[in-house]
């Protein structure tokens, strides 16, 4: 019996990504995820020996041991690479998958674009906390939030490509040619907050 076609007409429509796209979910994916398990690791060492120094604390301002100790390392009442664990793990599979060919329906993007909002709005208030109120750097959560920030503007910019988020025509032209454009300026801008809140102690 063979498929008709309003049959074939009913069928939702679904989505893939550029190859380009795939690559960077699968590295920015695996770069965050293995950041992700090195706090983990590290924080349960802090738990079991609250003495422990964690490789990557170098200085009064890069001290990953004073961040991984306060409680915003632990918004949910649990340890926050714990999240990552499974997010990242789950972009990476999405990137994998798009590498193979796959492709999905409109709600899949939109979620995974929701997942990544999510993501880097959670990555801005750590930045604001470890800034002003933590007073500290940890550089394996500098790496998760320039991966996140990343994954987030360009799985964005497909999306309006794509027609799945409603944008001016204007945007859309801007997004298809300059979408690294806006990932740089958002790291620029958190790079320059980090270099003027220690500037003493940058240029000391």
């Amino acid at each position: 019996m063979t498929t008709t076609g309003a049959g074939a007409e009913t069928s939702p429509r679904t989505y893939g990504g550029s190859r380009a796209l795939a690559l960077l979910l699968v590295i920015t994916g695996a770069a965050a995820l293995i950041a992700a398990w090195v706090i983990t690791i590290d924080k349960f060492k802090l738990l079991e020996d609250p003495d422990f120094t964690p490789g990557c604390s170098l200085n009064p301002v890069v001290s990953c041991g004073s961040v991984m100790k306060s409680e915003q390392a632990s918004a949910f009442g649990f340890p926050n690479p714990m999240m990552g664990l499974v997010g990242f793990g789950i972009v990476i599979c999405v990137g994998m998958s798009l590498l193979a060919g796959a492709r999905f329906a409109r709600w899949y993007w939109l979620t995974l674009n929701a997942g990544m909002l999510f993501g880097v709005g959670f990555c801005a208030w750590l930045t604001y906390q470890s800034l002003y109120n933590i007073n500290a750097l940890c550089l394996w959560c500098c790496l998760v939030w320039v991966c996140t920030i990343l994954m987030f503007w360009y799985v964005t910019s497909h999306n309006v490509s794509q027609g799945l988020l409603p944008a001016p025509g204007w945007l859309r032209g801007f997004l298809d040619e300059f979408t690294w454009v806006l990932p740089v300026l958002h790291i620029g801008i958190i790079g320059m907050l980090i270099l003027t809140r220690w500037w003493d102690f940058w240029t000391s």
